[in-house]
C-alpha cells in the first residue's frame, strides 16, 4: 500500500513538471527576450514585459490544452483502476 501511494506521487508530481513545462518555458523565453531588448534599448518600462508573456502563455495553453486534457484523462483513469486493488 505504502509503495503504491509513494508510486502514484511521483508520478503526480512528474506530470505536473511535464505539463506545466510548455507555459514555463513559453514564459521564460518571452522574458529572456524582452529583458535582452530592455537592455539593449534602455527601456525600464515593467509593465512591458506582462503583456506579451500573458499572451504566449493563452497561445501555448490553447494549442497544448487538449493534449495536457488527454494526458490528466489517462493519469486519472490510470488512478481509479488502481483503487480496487488497495488492501
Amino acid at each position: 500500500m505504502e509503495q503504491l501511494v509513494l508510486g502514484l506521487t511521483k508520478q503526480a508530481l512528474l506530470l505536473i513538471l511535464i505539463l506545466s513545462a510548455p507555459a514555463m518555458i513559453t514564459a521564460m523565453a518571452i522574458g529572456f527576450i524582452i529583458s535582452l531588448f530592455q537592455a539593449v534599448t534602455q527601456v525600464q518600462e515593467q509593465t512591458l514585459t506582462f503583456v506579451p508573456k500573458i499572451i504566449a502563455t493563452f497561445i501555448v495553453l490553447a494549442v497544448t490544452g487538449a493534449w495536457m486534457l488527454a494526458t490528466l484523462i489517462r493519469f486519472t483513469q490510470a488512478v481509479f483502476t488502481e483503487i480496487p486493488g488497495i488492501r
